[in-house]
């Protein structure tokens, strides 16, 4: 579900990127206490509304919750069977409104504001053995390469159309192999540069 920067000069924008991964980290976790169907509703249109303000394209928004639509279904059909339609509509509404709350941060955040922060907050682990610069080249990496993989899928499905095949599980093996020897190659550039 994660985007890449989205460029426009908006309130939105102007935060710091510390600033955003503290108000998501704490709407992600106040979410999971709010039993109200109503207040989530509420907290879905808030950022609904921030998403306007920061003038992404209605477009960009629908897709993001196509994508989404079919765990989001998923999800909710075993609750609905296991616990009731109120348990499905509040997991439905949380997850909704955390993966948009998400996926708005990376749309208005560049990703080297968000690893340089990430890097910042790291910072007093150190002497714990923990590397800043690792974490942060791991996640600059992770969100750089979540559209290529999706690139990979697309191209993946595009073959097994023009072979015919049009719903199939199949994909999953070429992709995984594809994916595989992509991250072969990053690793064996990174081995080079000096980095293990």
């Amino acid at each position: 579900m994660l985007s890449l920067y989205h460029d426009a000069r908006t309130p939105v924008h102007t935060v710091p990127a510390g600033t955003k991964l503290l108000v998501l980290a704490a709407t992600g976790t106040a979410l999971f206490f709010v039993p109200s169907i109503l207040w989530l509703a509420v907290a879905l249109a808030v950022v609904l509304g921030l998403y306007g303000v920061a003038r992404i394209p209605w477009r960009t928004t629908g897709r993001q919750v196509l994508g989404l639509a079919p765990f989001l279904a998923l999800i909710m059909v075993a609750q609905v069977i296991f616990s009731g339609w109120q348990s499905a509509v509040l997991v439905g509404e949380r997850l909704l409104t955390l993966v948009l709350l998400a996926n708005l941060v990376t749309l208005t955040t560049r990703t080297s504001a968000m690893v340089e922060t990430i890097e910042r907050a790291l910072g007093p682990l150190r002497p714990l053995g923990v590397r800043p610069d690792r974490v942060g080249l791991l996640i600059a990496m992770t969100i750089r390469f979540i559209p290529v993989i999706r690139e990979q899928a697309e191209l993946v499905r595009s073959a097994q159309r023009a072979r015919g095949i049009e719903r199939s599980t199949v994909f999953l093996v070429p992709l995984l192999i594809r994916t595989l020897r992509m991250a072969d190659g990053v690793g064996e550039a990174l081995d080079a540069r000096g980095l293990d």
